[in-house]
């Protein structure tokens, strides 16, 4: 049992339990399909879901995501898991009694879901996307800091032994998206994080964070360095195409650790679309919003306070485009930041989303 949560937020959970039994009643097979390139995080709460659902029934799982798994942690964790992560490009959703989304949402643009296709589940801790209202079961829960407290707690009032290596996951999920819980982390996130504490592999959590990494992460780590440019307190850069998307957000983390930084844009290009990843030290202020602003109409993104991501599709793949494109987003970039009474009144804020499971853990 979680130490500190009250009874409160207790019931709240058993009820979303048992509505999660019920939707899931009488099915065989879920489909739980995560982002395009699945972080640490949803590699965790998706691990996490199929022993979940597994103590519910007799149900046969499987993970998908549209992309693959890059960075070398996230293999590292994979491999850890033992855990085998399909395309989604590659499988017949309608073969599946029930589809789970997990860390991501419809429509927020990183997962390759059909449009049409309403999951059964939606299990995330990003803003609420009106999509994921339609699905019968919907658990968003905006002021977490990682979907792995979510499920952590779901196992923990469902009575689910953890095994060492899914609580060396949960753990690393909540580490990841948290920043070591000096990033977004509420109550909640700290009180998971001392539960799994003492169930966890030490030893395996060193390894998955020091991953070994290919030259090329270095190249592109250098190419990012070398391309950077500062305007005032902000900083962007463009990394050309790259070979794996998640180098993108990684980039993005280490510009902020300039000293005279607070914003830090970095975009890449991969196959037919412009991702971009955006951070902020400003504690203040919504990275999610600014990141709504960047991509525009022809994009999706969205995020957090302090860090957000978007992607924008690119109909020509010729380099001229990308970085016409990539200049676009910079201008505008430059131009909302670069007036101070333009982030008061756009940067400043919450959405408010998923504030009851949080309010009565308070």
């Amino acid at each position: 049992m979680i130490q500190g949560m009250k009874e409160e937020h207790r019931e709240f959970v058993r009820k979303k339990l048992a509505r999660l039994r019920d939707v899931l009643g009488g099915k065989r097979t879920l489909l739980i399909v995560m982002q395009d390139f699945p972080d640490p995080d949803a590699i965790a709460a998706a691990a996490a879901l199929r022993e979940l659902v597994k103590s519910f029934q007799e149900i046969t799982t499987t993970l998908a995501c549209g992309g693959f798994v890059g960075r070398a942690e996230n293999r590292a964790l994979l491999k850890y898991l033992g855990l085998n992560i399909k395309s989604l490009d590659g499988t017949n959703c309608e073969q599946f009694g029930a589809i789970a989304l997990v860390d991501t949402q419809p429509g927020a643009g990183n997962n390759r879901l059909c449009r049409e296709v309403v999951p059964d589940l939606v299990i995330d801790h990003h803003p609420m996307r009106p999509q994921s209202r339609k699905s019968p079961f919907c658990d968003v829960r905006r002021p977490y800091g990682a979907t792995s407290t979510i499920m952590h707690e779901y196992l923990s009032l469902a009575g689910v032994a953890l095994s060492v290596p899914l609580a060396t996951a949960l753990l690393y999920g909540i580490r990841s998206d948290t920043a070591d819980l000096g990033r977004e982390a509420i109550q909640a996130d700290i009180d998971a994080y001392l539960n799994l504490y003492p169930t966890c592999n030490k030893r395996m959590l060193g390894r998955i964070a020091m991953a070994r990494v290919p030259r090329s992460y270095f190249r592109a780590i250098g190419m990012g360095l070398q391309n950077a440019h500062s305007a005032g307190n902000c900083v962007y850069t463009l990394l050309g195409t790259v070979e794996t998307p998640d180098i993108v957000s990684e980039i993005a983390d280490l510009l902020l650790r300039d000293e005279e930084t607070t914003w830090a844009l970095c975009i890449g290009a991969y196959g037919d679309q412009l991702l971009l990843s955006l951070r902020t030290s400003d504690l203040q202020a919504n990275a999610g919003k600014v990141m709504s602003r960047l991509v525009g109409r022809s994009g999706t993104g969205g995020g957090h306070s302090v860090m957000a991501g978007g992607q924008i599709p690119i109909a020509d793949p010729a380099p001229e485009a990308f970085h016409e494109r990539a200049h676009e987003v910079i201008d505008r970039y430059r131009k909302i930041l670069g007036n101070s009474n333009a982030q008061l009144s756009l940067l400043m804020g919450d959405d408010g989303e998923g504030e009851e499971a949080a309010a009565i853990w308070r």
